[in-house]
């Protein structure tokens, strides 16, 4: 091989970074199928609310019986909104690196995408969020993180249980914490140091709902947030449930006039759920 040749050829590590995110890519067009598919029967809601309302006020002449009407087509339109926006929210990048975010409305967002999921299989949602900072995130890969393990926790309650949701700031670290705890089946302990390692999973393959057990979910989640500089943690106590935690940098305060540093990422990660 010649010098020029040599120079040309990809090394192995640059070889497997690049089928990584080929592998990324093709996981997160797949985790955008089974989205648009679960958003398509709640769309599908909204506009049989649309239609029936409108019907009503087309039965009735009184101003009360159209009013009530119109209001019941304006929030169905709005909600149909949210929900569109969501879908594109997360098959587009909202940014090429790390942002202000607002995780009150990214979690919210999340669970607008999930909302048919959960009361399909009978899964409460407890949110507690509470007012926290902005933090330096991108925020399409969190909301596939947090979509993982909302879907994860989905899985490990098969029949039905509660997932809450709690949003807090501590200060003294200057980071934002997200956690997210299910009541299902847990993890036993000899598997729980492993659950990050790629291509190990927990699950004996995809659900009836075709998602999860490949084994990429936890690892995505691991590389995600090690990029962002924070911290992934798990709890699980069989037959009990699992918890898992985020630690994500929130954004310093900056003195008046000063602009406020955004770092960049690394590397662009795609991967849908899987324990």
């Amino acid at each position: 091989m010649s010098s020029a040749e040599s120079q040309a050829a990809p090394s192995l590590e640059e070889q497997v970074a690049l089928l990584t995110e080929r592998l990324n890519e093709a996981q997160k067009l797949t985790a955008l199928g089974e989205l648009a598919s679960t958003t398509a029967h709640e769309f599908n809601n909204v506009l049989t609310m649309v239609i029936n309302y409108a019907k009503m006020g087309q039965r009735h002449n009184d101003q009360a019986t159209r009013d009530k009407a119109f209001a019941k087509i304006l929030a169905a339109g709005q909600r149909g909104a949210k929900i569109t926006n969501g879908v594109l929210g997360f098959a587009r990048n909202r940014s090429r690196g790390m942002e202000p975010t607002d995780m009150v409305k990214l979690v919210e967002d999340s669970l607008l995408l999930l909302e048919r999921e959960m009361n399909k299989y009978r899964i409460a949602v407890d949110k507690q969020l509470h007012k926290v900072p902005l933090a330096m995130v991108d925020g399409n890969q969190i909301q596939q993180v947090l979509l993982n393990l909302l879907i994860n926790a989905r899985q490990a309650m098969l029949s039905g249980g509660r997932v809450t949701i709690r949003l807090t700031a501590d200060p003294a670290t200057d980071t934002v914490e997200l956690m997210v705890r299910d009541t299902g089946s847990g993890i036993p302990a000899d598997k729980l140091p492993r659950i990050f390692d790629r291509f190990f999973t927990t699950k004996s393959g995809p659900d009836a709902s075709g998602k999860g057990g490949n084994g990429l979910g936890l690892a995505f989640c691991r590389d995600v947030i090690e990029a962002h500089q924070g911290r992934i943690r798990v709890a699980s106590t069989v037959g009990k449930g699992t918890a898992f935690t985020l630690k994500l940098p929130a954004v310093k305060p900056q003195p008046a006039g000063l602009p406020i540093d955004v770092p960049v990422v690394g590397a662009q990660h795609r991967q849908p759920a899987g324990r």
